[in-house]
C-alpha cells in the first residue's frame, strides 16, 4: 500500500505502480466517487474507449469455435468417479493440517 500527501494547492499524486497496474496514461480522466470515509477513483471511459458491443453467438457457431476432444472415450461415470477422487483428496489434505 503507498501514501501520498495532499499538497498545497490540494493536488494528490497517484503512484507509477497505482497508474501502470490500471493503464493510467498522462491526461487520463478519473472520477472521483464519494465513498463515505474513503473515495474511489473510476475511470471515465472516453467514446474510443467504450469497447463495441460484442456479437452475441448462436449455439452452432459456439459449438465450432471449442477445441475438439481427441483423446479416448469418457463416460459419465468416469467423470464422476474423477470428481469424488478430487473431493477425497482436497477433503483430506484440508484435514490433515
Amino acid at each position: 500500500m503507498a501514501r501520498v500527501r495532499i499538497s498545497e494547492n490540494g493536488s494528490v499524486p497517484l503512484p507509477q505502480a497505482v497508474r501502470d497496474a490500471h493503464g493510467w496514461k498522462p491526461g487520463a480522466e478519473l472520477e472521483i466517487v464519494d465513498g463515505g470515509r474513503g473515495v474511489v477513483l473510476q475511470p471515465v471511459e472516453t467514446e474510443q474507449e467504450v469497447p463495441a458491443k460484442k456479437k452475441t453467438l448462436t449455439i452452432e457457431e459456439f459449438l465450432a469455435m471449442r477445441p475438439k476432444y481427441e483423446g479416448p472415450p469418457i463416460t459419465d461415470e468416469m467423470i464422476e468417479q474423477a470428481v469424488l477422487e478430487e473431493a477425497k483428496r482436497r477433503w483430506n489434505e484440508k484435514n490433515s493440517r
